[in-house]
């Protein structure tokens, strides 16, 4: 007899966490310098006016304002904020 448990592989392990990606700040609303507007794997929507792009493709804020959706030329999304009259 075995006094020892065989050693297989674990059959569980394998559940990733979720990557939490989209939209964080939808049009209309308003944001602050460095907010992050979208998370995103490659660019589904594309950086415009005080928007800057990360090395992992986020979209954030480089300016206070209003955050404006729009679709431009080949239905191409592109995200930009607009800033708030002082």
């Amino acid at each position: 007899m075995a006094h020892k448990k065989g050693v297989g592989s674990s059959k569980n392990g394998r559940e990733s966490a979720a990557q939490r990606l989209g939209v964080k700040i939808f049009g209309g609303e308003k944001c602050v310098a460095g907010n992050i507007i979208v998370r995103q794997r490659g660019t589904r929507h594309y950086p415009g006016q005080n928007v800057a792009i990360g090395k992992d493709d986020t979209l954030y804020a480089l300016a206070d304002g209003i955050v404006q959706f729009k679709k431009g030329r080949r239905d191409r999304s592109t995200v930009s904020v607009i800033p708030a009259e002082a």
